[in-house]
């Protein structure tokens, strides 16, 4: 199994990115697992959907080089695992921006002559792991857990196909739960290649 890790958190010390690395030690823990960590901030993704982008998404020019090599990264992988801070009940703008130029039409998805969705990424099962700073109640209470599945998992990965395996809010209100996040994440990462298993 080959894990892409994507983070999209600027400080490199945070505890989502603590967590990221967790996760590949869970999943290097099995001789045969690999994972590969993709800090979009450090690596300097552009997130920002440009003119061309629009371009390559009514047909007029090819996707921009780095698109391209990000597509390629994921082309890669076996699985991937995407490792965020909750902001505004949301993902950070830079994963979303991610998402938005790499996860494009005749590569995640299609559209067929007359109207029909394609859904191209059937073989990429996806894990995510959103950290917040609120507790369970909170997000029971307002319903933020349901509308961010919604979102995400509906919203994004069911229109390209690609199966969400696992679905984690790690939520730390304390010091006491920073720290089970950091062993749920290394569980996350060890059982990854049974939760793939099941939709193989």
């Amino acid at each position: 199994m080959q894990a892409l890790i994507v983070t999209a958190h600027p400080d490199p010390g945070s505890l989502t990115q603590a967590v990221a690395r967790q996760v590949a030690a869970g999943i290097e823990a099995t001789p045969g697992q690999a994972a590969t960590l993709a800090d979009l901030a450090a690596e300097g993704f552009d997130p920002r959907y440009t003119a061309a982008d629009h371009g390559q998404f009514q047909r007029r020019n090819p996707a921009a080089p780095d698109v391209l090599a990000e597509q390629r990264r994921l082309d890669q992988a076996s699985v991937l695992v995407l490792v965020y801070p909750v902001y505004w009940w949301a993902m950070p703008g830079l994963l979303k921006g991610w998402i938005d130029r790499v996860f494009v039409q005749g590569w995640a998805y299609g559209e067929t002559p007359d109207g029909r969705i394609e859904k191209l990424l059937g073989r990429l099962p996806v894990q995510l792991i959103g950290l917040g700073g609120a507790d369970q109640g909170t997000y029971a209470r307002h319903g933020y857990d349901v509308a961010m599945r919604t979102q995400i998992e509906h919203g994004i990965f069911g229109y390209c196909g690609a199966p969400v395996v696992g679905s984690d809010f790690l939520l730390h209100s304390d010091e006491a739960a920073r720290a089970a996040a950091l062993r749920r994440g290394f569980a996350i990462g060890a059982g990854l290649r049974e939760a793939v298993a099941t939709v193989s």
